[in-house]
C-alpha cells in the first residue's frame, strides 16, 4: 500500500494533531522517553510498519478524525490490524502527566460532558439521547490548561454524584474548585447562589457575584469544546476501558497546543 499521510510533510501534521512541527517533534520524543526500547525503531525482533513519528501521526489523524481501523490504515500504508496495534500500544503514551499540588490560591474550575460511546458496559442512555458516559474535566482558571480527568461514570448520573465517584474530587485536594449549580451538595466546591424557595430575586450583590462565577466558568466550556474538535469524542467506538487514556491523551494535545 502507498503511504498517503506522512510526517515528514509538515503540512500535514497542524490539521491533524493541531500543533505545529515544532511542538510535535517535543511530543515524539516524549513518547519515546516513556515508551523506552518497546516502541523504539530498529528494535530487536519484529519491526514496526511505521517510524515512530508516523505512528504518533497516525494515532493523532485516528482520533482527529474518528475514521475506521480500515479507513485510517490505508491512509498511512498499513493494515487495518497494524493501525489497530500502534494506537493501543501509543495511545496511552500520550497520556496527560499526574496533577501536581499548586498553591491554595490558584483555582480549578470543574464541568462534566456526555460522551457517546457504544459499549454498554459503561454507558447509559443520557439525555442527549445516546448511550453515553459522564467525563469530568477540570482545568487551571489562570492559565486554561487541563489539570485534572476523572474515570469515566454512566452518563445517566447527576454531575454531583459523578464528581465524587469519578475520583477527580480526590485529584483536585486542596484546590479552590468552581462549578455550576449542577454541583451542588459538594460543600468544597464554589457554585452560585441559587434563588430564594419563595422566588424572590437574588440581592444585587449576589447576582454580581453570580455574574462574575459565570464568566469564570466559562473557560471549562471553551476548554471542553476544543477538545470535541478531536471527533472520537463525539462517537467513541473502542472499548470503555480505553476512554480514560484516550480522553488524557486529547487533554495533553491540547494544553501543548494552548501553550505554544
Amino acid at each position: 500500500m502507498v503511504q498517503v499521510i506522512t510526517s515528514a510533510r509538515p503540512e500535514w501534521i497542524f490539521p491533524f494533531t493541531g500543533l505545529q512541527p515544532a511542538q510535535f517533534r517535543r511530543l515524539v520524543r516524549l513518547v519515546a522517553e516513556r515508551g523506552g526500547d518497546a516502541i523504539a525503531d530498529g528494535r530487536p525482533g519484529r519491526q514496526w510498519p511505521l517510524d515512530l513519528p508516523d505512528r504518533v501521526l497516525l494515532v493523532a489523524a485516528y482520533w482527529r478524525t474518528n475514521l475506521t481501523m480500515r479507513q485510517i490504515g490505508p491512509l498511512f500504508g498499513v493494515s487495518h490490524s497494524a493501525a489497530h496495534r500502534v494506537i493501543d500500544t501509543l495511545g496511552p503514551l500520550l497520556a496527560l502527566a499526574p496533577v501536581r499540588r499548586r498553591p491554595v490560591d490558584q483555582i480549578a474550575i470543574v464541568d462534566g460532558t456526555l460522551i457517546p460511546i457504544r459499549d454498554h458496559r459503561l454507558a447509559a442512555p443520557s439525555k442527549n439521547y445516546r448511550y453515553s458516559t459522564n467525563l469530568q474535566v477540570a482545568i487551571d482558571a489562570s492559565t486554561r490548561l487541563v489539570i485534572a480527568l476523572g474515570d469515566p461514570q454512566p452518563g445517566n448520573r447527576n454531575d454531583t454524584i459523578v464528581y465524587r465517584t469519578s475520583g477527580i474530587d480526590q485529584k483536585l485536594a486542596g484546590r479552590p474548585v468552581m462549578a455550576d449549580g449542577a454541583y451542588r451538595g459538594n460543600p468544597d466546591v464554589i457554585i452560585p447562589y441559587r434563588k430564594p424557595r419563595d422566588g424572590s430575586p437574588l440581592p444585587a450583590w449576589k447576582q454580581e457575584l453570580n455574574d462574575q462565577h459565570r464568566t469564570v466558568r466559562a473557560q471549562v466550556e471553551h476548554a471542553l469544546a476544543r477538545m470535541k474538535t478531536w471527533k472520537i469524542l463525539r462517537d467513541y467506538r473502542r472499548a470503555a476501558s480505553t476512554l480514560t487514556d484516550t480522553a488524557s491523551a486529547i487533554a495533553h494535545l491540547h494544553n501543548i497546543a494552548l501553550t505554544g
